[in-house]
């Protein structure tokens, strides 16, 4: 009961996007280390959209339409999918447009990109450490 309780649902949350940080810290990295290579392509890190498009269907659950399902290889109309199964991605960038080399990487977004990355580290630290000072007075005798 206590595991699926919102606290601990955020703090999956907080770990999680913890987690999402350092990858993403990795990606940029990586992409500014490779600012000079020709035909090179910049990453990026895909999870808060796919997080979204899970909560967003669980509220919507209420409002699909059960599938009458006759056999077993119907495909089912809704797949309900929890927030622990949502797992970031690395996305290749092709939309934005490249330089004379092939080279897409800016290496002033990648700066903006690290330093908003920091914040975002930074602040889900110190709202896991919030709720652990709340978790440990809430236990305390």
């Amino acid at each position: 009961m206590f595991e699926q309780s919102k606290l601990m649902t955020t703090n999956y949350l907080l770990e999680k996007g913890l987690d999402v940080e350092s990858l993403r810290r990795k990606v940029i990295a990586n992409n500014i280390a490779n600012v000079d290579v020709p035909h090179f392509r910049r990453s990026e890190v895909n999870f808060e959209s796919e997080l979204k498009r899970v909560i967003m269907d669980r509220e919507e659950k209420e409002n699909k339409l059960p599938a009458l399902m006759t056999d077993g290889r119907h495909i089912p109309f809704f797949v309900s999918r929890d927030v622990t199964s949502v797992r970031p991605r690395i996305r290749l960038d092709y939309d934005t447009v490249a330089r004379n080399d092939g080279n897409n990487v800016d290496a002033e977004k990648e700066m903006v990109d690290a330093a908003k990355n920091l914040m975002r580290y930074n602040a889900f630290t110190t709202s896991l450490n919030h709720n652990f000072r709340m978790l440990k007075l809430a236990m305390r005798p």
